[in-house]
């Protein structure tokens, strides 16, 4: 078994098993996004024809994963991939004629207030997601009854409640890993607006092992990032899901 083949676990994620290893880590932009995807769906009702702005979008791999499983209309944002790359990324999966890539800024969306069915954000919420004002500004994007699912780097217990970032992280993350909560601090976050009504939150099963998993297949076959390969696999090593995971969460407006 390679590290690449270990990618392919039907029995655990079917849907995302039908795509290739090699694609996916070809476009790698953060840990294991379709497993992610495929496990908060599971608290997500999405039905063909929805349109669904996948928020933070990076080099395409989700978007092109809720347009095939779902049949939805997908709209692919994000601030750091030029659209026309993303694009040739959807034409060559077949998925341009329901996949529009934007460039965009999470803080500045270009687009009509409630036009959205579901929003969802993969791997990219923890950059701009965690200030006390952004549900009220990402939620007037959504339809009335619209969906909002995040998966984001969780943590088993709060930074400030451990009084300090636990060594083996702070290496690798510094300071950023205060954007890294509990499913708990979410719920919180989004319940007390009164905006959304929370329907899920929770910590996912063994996620620090999926990461693993990701990142040496990363480290096997793509040389380019060896170290950050390498310094993620040390900190996940050193964790064995002591304090990481992702946070999974979904509400509804």
């Amino acid at each position: 078994m390679t590290a690449l083949s270990n990618l392919v676990r039907p029995d655990v994620y079917p849907r995302s098993s039908l795509y290739d290893p090699a694609w996916l880590v070809g476009l790698d932009m953060g840990p294991n996004p379709l497993w992610l995807l495929e496990d908060l769906s599971a608290d997500l009702e999405l039905k063909p024809g929805m349109r669904v702005l996948d928020l933070g979008s990076g080099m395409g791999a989700t978007s092109v994963f809720l347009a095939r499983e779902f049949g939805v209309e997908v709209v692919a944002a994000d601030l750091w991939i030029a659209a026309d790359t993303a694009a040739a990324v959807f034409a060559e999966a077949g998925v341009a004629d329901r996949v529009q890539a934007v460039n965009a800024e999470a803080h500045a969306l270009p687009f009509e207030p409630e036009s959205f069915d579901a929003i969802i954000s993969i791997d990219s919420y923890e950059y701009f997601g965690t200030a006390d004002g952004y549900l009220a500004y990402i939620t007037r994007f959504l339809k009335p009854g619209g969906q909002l699912g995040i998966a984001t780097p969780g943590m088993t217990r709060e930074v400030r409640d451990l009084g300090a970032i636990p060594p083996h992280i702070k290496a690798l993350v510094g300071w950023e890993a205060i954007a890294w909560h509990t499913p708990q601090w979410w719920r919180f976050q989004w319940e007390i607006t009164e905006l959304v009504t929370v329907t899920s939150a929770r910590l996912q099963r063994d996620g620090w092992n999926d990461w693993l998993l990701w990142a040496r297949a990363c480290l096997e076959h793509r040389p380019d990032g060896r170290e950050a390969a390498e310094q993620t696999i040390a900190m996940l090593e050193a964790d064995q899901g002591e304090f990481l995971s992702f946070a999974l969460v979904t509400a509804r407006k």
